[in-house]
């Protein structure tokens, strides 16, 4: 989805078709947890959201559009895609560490639904399945990026690639369901103990 950094510079049409937009995703994923994704309809989403099909159709082309706009404003409120292909060259790697911590937390904090839909929705449609692998190329990509941009603060007997694979482990969704579903972790224990356990692994 694309990023607006200034919303209140838009036209009025603008912010209408951002809406619309909002409505028609937000009508697909409660239709997707609700109804599972194959027995989803373009028909039931545009009526829930109060469009019409074609406009559907035109804005997303399909369920698998759909289900990328899901993960894309996912990632947005997480900001993961921040922590991990952003370098500031004011932030140490340590800082660097713990935004990643954090934009994980949220990841996985306000993720359940959409793996859960990501997951039915694999099993059910050959389309859906090439999305999700294509998100889990992207997530590899993003830490093999953050590794690499890390590279001069790594452990001395730590390779580029190696980290980026600590990076993987640490950061898996079921981590934190280990964490925080089954041991009653709160979110900040979980965001303090990966923090201090990347820094640990990665970090002289």
């Amino acid at each position: 989805m694309e990023k607006v950094n200034n919303p209140s510079s838009l036209s009025y049409r603008q912010r209408q078709a951002l809406e619309t937009r909002r409505l028609i995703v937000e009508s697909a994923r409660a239709q997707f947890l609700g109804q599972g994704y194959a027995a989803t309809t373009i028909q039931a989403i545009a009526s829930q959201a109060g469009v019409s099909v074609s406009t559907v159709y035109a804005i997303f082309e399909s369920k698998r559009g759909i289900l990328r706009a899901i993960r894309e404003a996912w990632h947005d409120e997480s900001r993961i895609r921040d922590a991990t292909y952003s370098a500031s060259p004011d932030m140490d790697a340590g800082m660097r560490l713990e935004r990643l911590a954090h934009a994980t937390r949220r990841q996985w904090e306000t993720g359940a639904g959409v793996i859960a839909i990501y997951q039915g929705a694999a099993a059910a449609d050959r389309d859906a399945a090439a999305e999700v692998a294509e998100a889990l190329q992207g997530r590899r990509t993003g830490f093999d990026t953050l590794a690499a941009s890390l590279r001069s603060a790594l452990r001395a007997d730590l390779s580029v690639e190696q980290a980026a694979s600590v990076l993987r482990a640490l950061c898996l969704p079921e981590v934190h369901a280990e964490l925080v579903g089954q041991a009653a972790w709160t979110e900040d224990a979980y965001e303090a103990w990966l923090a201090a356990a990347l820094k640990r692994e990665l970090l002289p």
